[in-house]
């Protein structure tokens, strides 16, 4: 008796583990609140790799920009191009597989804008803070 009670606590304990690691995934969490509560993931950027471009966009383009590179350094499978675009402006972010430095998981990317008929691109890396925030690399 005593060693069934002990098996229903511990996979109510595995299955409450299961539950807070699902809810806490870095990639779920980003999208949904995207607007409101990523501002430290978004400043911790540093304009991110589109301020390499060149190009000019206006707040609203560099926030969707920003908000695209955070989704490809947290959550894309390498080589998979996460897109935003606001009229006819648009941007293309293609974040590569992971690799370590010391302790730190870090990522190179390409960022393609697409405005007033050109396309320039940046290539960049960024590592991942114990934070959770991404830091570029000059």
């Amino acid at each position: 008796m005593k060693s069934a009670s002990m098996v229903r606590a511990v996979a109510a304990a595995g299955l409450a583990l299961g539950l807070a690691a699902c809810s806490t995934s870095g990639g779920g969490s980003f999208g949904s609140g995207a607007r409101s509560g990523s501002s430290i993931y978004i400043a911790a950027l540093q304009g991110g790799i589109v301020s390499r471009t060149g190009a000019e966009l206006s707040r609203s383009d560099l926030q969707r920009a920003l908000e695209a590179e955070y989704r490809a350094l947290e959550a894309a499978p390498g080589g998979q191009p996460i897109s935003w675009q606001r009229g006819d402006v648009r941007g293309e972010v293609v974040a590569a597989a992971p690799y370590q430095v010391g302790q730190q998981n870090c990522r190179q990317l390409t960022h393609k804008v697409f405005s007033d008929g050109r396309e320039v691109l940046a290539r960049g890396a960024a590592c991942r803070n114990p934070s959770g925030t991404w830091t570029p690399l000059t």
